[in-house]
């Protein structure tokens, strides 16, 4: 029996990589049963061309599958699709969410320029160039995910020229770009692995409950200890520390709005399953 990590998914065929040699393998039946499916970046024992066990994660992604994540770079273009704070959120909240380490990265700076420093304020680094980002990818894996047709693949190239990874151009008529990643797979880069993702329009965050919201943002978490009400939603109650920090200028006002619209959106979701239970 041999130990490896999966670095491709095709096809339902599992490339394992395991002392320097890549063997293809599949999943044996009994993990339907067991009701696990081997990911892109699990260590999993194999034998005979069939894996055997997966190793315990110490995280992982829905979308994309892949586990055991070192980091995430969140790309996210300037222009073209336009800049979006809302969603740059979402991402963050997510990955707070999945407790992954999280940088920025943006495109399109030849266009437009862009501050972020307020991200940059609260611990998030931000990178506009492929040079400075290769630095960081030695010995991690990192995935780079973002909405469709910011040019995360573009980015892939200039990073690593001979990965050859598809890229789409935006669609005039829809304002998205093409999806272009089939599948995902862990490439050997800087001496590190990395791994290019479909790109998506929209992002469900995980994320149910107020105070795991709040946990995710991680300015507001480290003020809230201050305020009057252990359960503050930093909404209506009085004496609320968030409020007087965005208030003040320690919050960046832009956090704070997307923090609201997704508490809002959770309250919505909540308010529908009251609704349904009642019915039945």
């Amino acid at each position: 029996m041999q130990t490896g990590r999966i670095i491709k998914l095709l096809g339902g065929f599992y490339s394992v990589e395991s002392a320097g040699k890549v063997y293809e393998t599949r999943a044996r039946g009994n993990f339907r049963n067991k009701d696990v499916k081997p990911l892109v970046g699990d260590f999993v024992d194999f034998e005979n061309n069939y894996i055997l066990s997966v190793h315990e994660r110490k995280n992982s992604l829905v979308r994309p599958a892949i586990a055991n994540i070192d980091q995430v770079v969140v790309v996210m273009s300037t222009v073209e699709p336009d800049f979006n704070r809302n969603l740059l959120d979402r991402f963050l909240v997510l990955l707070e969410h999945r407790r992954i380490h999280c940088k920025i990265y943006l495109t399109k700076t030849d266009l437009e320029q862009l501050d972020l420093s307020d991200y940059e304020k609260i611990g998030y680094e931000v990178f506009t160039n492929p040079e400075s980002l290769l630095l960081d990818l030695s010995g991690k894996v990192t995935v780079f995910m973002g909405q469709t047709g910011v040019g995360k693949s573009t980015l892939l190239n200039k990073i690593a020229p001979r990965l050859d990874l598809a890229t789409a151009e935006i669609s005039t008529a829809l304002g998205r770009g093409r999806h272009t990643t089939r599948h995902v797979e862990l490439y050997s880069v800087a001496g590190g692995r990395i791994a290019d993702t479909p790109g998506f329009s929209s992002l469900d965050y995980e994320v149910d409950t107020i105070p795991e919201l709040n946990r995710c943002f991680v300015e507001i978490y480290e003020v809230s200890a201050h305020c009057k009400f252990r359960e503050c939603t930093h909404t209506h109650e009085p004496e609320c520390a968030v409020k007087a920090a965005v208030e003040s200028g320690e919050i960046a006002k832009s956090r704070y709005d997307s923090f609201l619209q997704l508490s809002s959106e959770i309250n919505k979701t909540r308010e529908v399953y009251v609704k349904k239970a009642k019915k039945q």
